[in-house]
């Protein structure tokens, strides 16, 4: 599937082939502080699929619980957490759903790092719903 994405300002726009298969949930602690919540969805793609059409995105580089070094991308303007890959070898990407234009296509298929997740994420059912504020 071919899917277009941006950061929140818009500096940032990319394009990228992915299998919706490959979408996840991580619940580990890095991904629960750079997203301010409780997990953070992603879909894969492989090099050669991901281009950017426009920017320049900033890399942090940081070791992760499991060891590896873990290059996070996001927008110097506003931000906006766009996609992670292995610092050393990056030949997979996992864009951030939220960065994604066609995230509403994507449903988890598994989660991760489980052991760091967050009771209450767990089952929202029964909490109070608003359409809007």
């Amino acid at each position: 599937m071919q899917v277009h994405g941006s950061c929140y300002c818009g500096q940032i726009k990319y394009e990228a082939t992915v299998d919706p298969e490959q979408t996840s949930i991580c619940h580990c602690t890095d991904c629960q502080k750079l997203s301010g919540t409780a997990y953070r969805a992603s879909v894969r793609t492989i090099e050669g699929t991901f281009r950017l059409l426009a920017g320049q995105p900033s890399v942090f580089v940081k070791l992760a619980d499991s060891g590896a070094r873990r290059a996070q991308v996001f927008c110097p303007n506003c931000g906006s957490s766009l996609y992670v890959h292995d610092a050393d070898n990056p030949t997979v990407y996992n864009l951030r759903l939220g960065s994604v234009d066609e995230r509403a296509a994507f449903v988890p298929k598994k989660q991760i790092w489980c052991r760091s997740a967050l009771g209450w994420a767990q089952n929202l059912e029964g909490m109070e719903r608003r359409e809007t504020v």
